[in-house]
């Protein structure tokens, strides 16, 4: 049955097709890309997605990217991928940040371009290097280093130098934590299991199905069909590394907790993994799409931004964005074909999950008389999720869009629902439309 096929969301301009995307095999940090930047990552998925596509470079209008963890020396991250991936040098390019939901604002942004008539053709995504993040000094180290840069005779440079304690030379790495409650997320989780009883053998089922669904998928070659390779010393990486082919809940059960080591649930077995990776999407207008001989996937046809205090439950915000989006669809939960959660933790997406078939929570946080539910879990993340397939921060947006869309379109779906929680406790979802 059609649910009204084609209809724009309301207040939008022309409509937004997502033509194609693909990305990088999406490896732990510390291993198969560990000699690689983000923007070399990214480079690699934005050339496979020119290549993929038979795309004119010169067609392009803006390349909008995303990131978390900034480079120092290449702090705009998406020009440094449009100028190494064939884009012309007249084609501008800006970042965006927002936390894991970073490629889908650069989607998202896109997608605004577009409907405003502002472009007709845009390359968007991100990407992320855990691997090479940028290390800091203490502030005694960096005045001391300031005050040695600014020294004119040698006296002031041994004065400086004099300043320098052996304290001082500890590194200081980026803390995954929240500036204003100092919880990581890791913590935030573990409240949140404990808030609304999520149990530690619930939380292992939820990344055991992530990782077999995900081996499956990879198996038979849907989600190695989104992967381009990228060689490294002349081999080359195709496949996914997180992903654990042989774990089982005896395994998943016999790993210790992480944040909370006396009483906590959450362990690196239900968790997302620390990792490297790419995403690419290509963005037209459904005008520019058939004027160039394209067949789209699918088209946006809402989206939306929500936020909460971090001090409350930290990743709840998929909770409060999805029935915007869906209201601004047109559409209910019963409409969604397919959903696909990021899954940051089994515990956040378990505790989304509780939240979004309560009627409480729906009366008391939502304003609404219902809650808006779920589909089956059978037709939420059918490919597996971040757990096993990784979570480069800048880059799972776009991994998420375009594993859910192609799976849509294989199964013969109308509308798919996609939920990303993000760090400052915000929220996004996004409802997409086969073509």
């Amino acid at each position: 049955m059609n649910r009204s096929k084609g209809s724009r969301t309301k207040g939008i301009g022309r409509r937004v097709a997502i033509v194609d995307g693909c990305r990088t095999p999406f490896a732990k940090s510390g291993t198969d890309f560990r000699k690689l930047s983000a923007v070399d990552l990214g480079k690699v998925a934005v050339r496979e997605l020119i290549s993929r596509t038979n795309l004119d470079p010169n067609e392009i209008d803006h390349v909008i990217y995303g990131t978390v963890v900034q480079s120092i020396e290449a702090p705009n991250i998406a020009r440094e991928v449009g100028l190494g991936s064939g884009i012309p040098a007249t084609v501008p390019a800006f970042t965006v940040g927002r936390a894991c939901a970073s490629a889908n604002q650069a989607i998202t942004s896109g997608a605004e371009h577009i409907a405003l008539g502002l472009a007709d053709v845009v390359v968007a995504g991100g990407a992320e290097s855990l691997t090479d993040i940028p290390i800091l000094v203490s502030d005694e180290m960096r005045d001391a280093l300031m005050a040695l840069s600014r020294a004119k005779t040698m006296r002031d440079r041994l004065k400086a130098i004099g300043r320098i304690r052996p304290g001082h030379l500890k590194p200081v790495a980026p803390a995954i934590a929240e500036p204003t409650t100092g919880l990581t997320m890791g913590e935030s989780a573990e409240r949140m299991a404990q808030q609304n009883g999520i149990t530690r053998e619930e939380q292992d089922r939820w990344a055991l199905r992530s990782h077999q669904l995900a081996a499956a998928a990879t198996e038979d070659g849907r989600l190695t069909r989104e992967i381009a390779p990228v060689y490294v010393d002349g081999v080359a990486i195709t496949r996914d590394n997180g992903i654990r082919y042989d774990t089982s809940l005896e395994k998943l059960a016999a790993l210790k907790p992480v944040f909370d080591r006396r009483y906590g649930t959450v362990t690196a077995g239900n968790s997302s993994p620390l990792t490297d990776g790419a995403s690419a999407v290509l963005l037209m207008s459904e005008e520019k799409a058939k004027a160039l001989g394209y067949e789209p996937l699918g088209y946006i046809r809402s989206y939306a931004y929500a936020s909460l205090d971090p001090a409350d439950q930290l990743l709840q915000g998929p909770v409060f964005a999805a029935p915007v989006a869906l209201d601004r669809a047109g559409l209910t939960m019963k409409d969604i074909d397919l959903m696909d959660m990021h899954e940051a933790f089994a515990a956040q997406v378990l505790s989304n999950m509780q939240w979004m078939q309560s009627k409480k929570i729906a009366e008391e946080r939502l304003g609404r008389s219902e809650p808006i539910g779920l589909p089956d879990e059978e037709r939420i993340n059918v490919m597996g999720g971040s757990i096993a397939i990784g979570h480069p921060f800048g880059a799972t947006g776009g991994r998420i869009t375009i594993t859910l869309l192609n799976e849509l379109r294989r199964r013969g779906g109308q509308f798919g629902l996609i939920t990303v929680c993000a760090a400052g406790a915000m929220g996004f979802a996004m409802v997409v439309e086969a073509a």
